[in-house]
């Protein structure tokens, strides 16, 4: 019987390359984002792979509508086996102006979230002995960079709740990893280069140059795909002793 997976934030950029990559792979999904056009990428993706695909509009800004999504999820598809966490949204500002609205959604969406849908799936994923809880983090949750103070902190609190839950998850086969990604060129991060360079007033190509990849050795953007297969391996049965790891993906950024 094929396994489910909860990918959150996967319309788009990394969240949609793994959806695909799982799908490919035979696995049900539960989709989740909030373009327009959700509905429509969850059924092209049903369609392509020939599997079942959920979609859910849930704003993970509301504990009650990420309650919605997982516990209908549960009803419809009986299990939820891979829980990957990647939802996530960004905003680059000097900490003196840093808007506090801002601080409480980054919070919110980045960190918060992956509390309650892990929550809300875990006593399911310990009743049936088999769990693989899967959060994109960043390298931002192994160090720091300027004007990232919210996301930062809370890409370093998913690491933190990763390691917690591996722990409270080990007698019941239910692993939990974090994967800490350099910049991969997706549209939060086109976002991303266009504020930095006005932050900084320089050209979009010094961004991605000077800025962004000038702190990996690889000096390349990392591909999506290899984040969607990193989760693919860590999700398989085989894979029960990797647990409770913060795992860079960031061309070297870490080595340093």
């Amino acid at each position: 019987m094929s396994k489910t997976a909860l990918i959150t934030g996967s319309t788009s950029g990394i969240g949609l390359e793994i959806a695909r990559c799982f799908a490919r792979a035979g696995y049900k999904l539960i989709m989740n984002g909030l373009e327009e056009n959700g509905p429509e990428i969850a059924k092209a993706i049903e369609k392509e792979f020939r599997t079942t695909v959920l979609f859910s509009s849930a704003n993970m800004l509301f504990p009650e509508q990420i309650d919605e999504m997982v516990k209908g999820a549960l009803q419809q598809l009986n299990t939820i086996d891979v829980l990957i966490n990647n939802a996530g949204i960004q905003h680059v500002s000097p900490v003196e102006d840093f808007p506090i609205e801002k601080w409480n959604q980054i919070i919110s969406i980045n960190l918060t979230s992956a509390f309650l849908t892990t929550r809300l799936v875990w006593n399911q994923m310990k009743s049936q002995k088999f769990g693989r809880i899967i959060n994109i983090a960043s390298a931002h949750g192994l160090v720091a960079s300027e004007f990232k103070s919210a996301y930062v902190a809370a890409k370093h609190g998913i690491v933190g709740f990763t390691k917690t839950i591996a722990l409270e998850g080990a007698p019941y086969n239910i692993t939990a990893n974090a994967l800490c990604p350099g910049y991969v060129k997706t549209p939060l991060v086109e976002k991303q280069i266009k504020d930095q360079a006005r932050a900084h007033q320089i050209s979009e190509r010094e961004v991605e140059n000077k800025i962004m990849l000038h702190k990996q050795a690889v000096k390349e953007f990392i591909p999506a795909d290899l984040i969607a297969n990193m989760c693919i391996m860590l999700s398989d049965e085989k894979s029960g002793t990797i647990t409770g790891t913060a795992i860079p993906i960031d061309g070297g950024w870490n080595a340093q």
